[in-house]
């Protein structure tokens, strides 16, 4: 009993850390707009920022430098695998919303979990513990180890954040995450009336006058490049009108999926997969890595931002949601109903399917590579509470501001109860410890 006990104390103290780190990291946010740090608006231009430039970002390093062209065949199974137990997830979350009258939301919550802040933050705990030396091969080194575990949940994060954005907008309103804001769409009219101004001159503000968001570039060169752009938006919409609906559904559909974190983790793999650009940007300077230095270096420090900012958005809209709880007003409710179906589904159903699932894979078939941290990796990746960047999906696709703070609410009590992963994580331990021996 008392091994047991200390067997799943050590990941339960990993969890909580990690838990903890995430819950602190909220309470900073909420503290952020209490103080009027950060404006409710600029939260959500944080948002975005964090989708299309810090996430690409991230997985262009991650990717990159953990996919090689001779390793590159054993991430085919971290594709399959994310790809089918998302769609599982949000079939699921279809059924159990359509069933038990629950909020349109909810099946995004099912369907797309924490793939990237907390993964990485439980793998850094589990290893400053010590836990995940018993599956470390001999031989291997724990940082190699550790590096191909975050690759593994990046590419999973790849696949997840590429849905998320493809099919969430589609889920919640006829929008994607590209579409414009009202502001974009209200510059955007005013660039189209304000473009005829004399040759030579500056463009002026919406007011008027020339301020710090006036272009320097002579209103001629602007006047031409606008005219080239609606030139080319309309012969592009004329070839698109011209083909049948199911062409126009087809490639209206293809390029949903064209989106910012699928961008990155494309080019991630192209560099990872092509020897001379791999040593150019991750080989030491004195063996060729002429981009390692500066532009490699400048790509992992703006990644690095995603995680904790993202997480910094959702205690914005926390700190919010308790404002509007105090004056009285809605402030979007959750259900216990929604809250016992994700924590039953996403912490106690996926563990049960995912670790004997993986096991049978790794040890009565050649599916999988011989690689203890890519079971364990896979047998974790569908576990946990949902994303934080379901927060940024509402955001982008103009939900309504209690949509946006309930699921803000909804993230906080999940997260709080993270800890309950430790279950998750000493099974597949286990699980990946017996298959090492078969």
């Amino acid at each position: 009993m008392g091994m047991s006990t200390s067997e799943l104390l050590v990941p339960f103290l990993g969890a909580l850390q990690a838990s903890m780190s995430v819950l602190l990291t909220i309470f900073f946010g909420v503290l952020t707009a209490q103080f009027n740090l950060l404006s409710t608006s600029a939260a959500k231009e944080v948002s975005r920022t964090c989708v299309r430039l810090f996430l690409p970002a991230l997985l262009i390093y991650k990717i990159g430098s953990n996919l090689h062209k001779d390793t590159g065949v054993r991430y085919v199974p971290v594709l399959i695998w994310s790809i089918s137990y998302t769609l599982l997830s949000l079939g699921i979350g279809a059924l159990a919303t359509r069933l038990l009258k629950l909020p349109h939301w909810v099946k995004l919550a099912l369907a797309f979990n924490n793939t990237t802040s907390l993964p990485l933050l439980l793998i850094q705990s589990l290893s400053t513990t010590g836990v995940l030396n018993a599956i470390i091969l001999e031989g291997d080194s724990a940082s190699d180890a550790l590096d191909r575990a975050e690759s593994y949940f990046l590419v999973n994060a790849m696949v997840s954040n590429s849905l998320t954005f493809a099919l969430g907008p589609r889920l919640l309103r006829p929008s994607d995450e590209d579409a414009p804001s009202e502001d974009d769409k209200d510059k955007a009219g005013e660039e189209e009336h304000d473009d005829g101004g004399e040759n030579g001159e500056m463009e002026r503000g919406p007011d008027g006058i020339v301020d710090e968001e006036t272009s320097l570039l002579p209103q001629q060169v602007i006047h031409s490049t606008n005219g080239n752009m609606r030139s080319g938006y309309r012969r592009g919409m004329r070839w698109l009108n011209s083909l049948p609906p199911w062409a126009q559904d087809s490639l209206d559909f293809l390029y949903s999926f064209a989106n910012a974190p699928l961008i990155g983790a494309v080019v991630g793999a192209i560099i990872g997969l092509t020897p001379p650009l791999h040593k150019l940007f991750f080989a030491d300077s004195n063996d060729g890595g002429y981009l390692n230095a500066w532009l490699t270096s400048a790509i992992k420090n703006v990644g690095d931002l995603f995680a904790t900012l993202q997480i910094i958005v959702v205690g914005v809209k926390l700190s919010q949601s308790m404002l509007r709880m105090k004056r009285g007003e809605d402030s979007g409710g959750v259900s216990k109903t929604s809250l016992a179906v994700i924590t039953f589904v996403r912490f106690i159903v996926w563990p049960l399917i995912s670790i004997p699932l993986i096991w049978a894979l790794a040890t009565k078939t050649g599916l999988l590579d011989q690689d203890p941290m890519l079971w364990f990796a896979m047998m974790l990746m569908p576990t946990g509470p949902p994303a934080m960047i379901l927060v940024a999906l509402t955001d982008v696709t103009g939900g309504p501001e209690t949509e946006k703070m309930a699921i803000a609410k909804l993230l906080t009590i999940l997260y709080s109860i993270t800890p309950m992963i430790c279950f998750a994580v000493v099974g597949s331990l286990k699980a990946s410890e017996a298959a090492i021996g078969r």
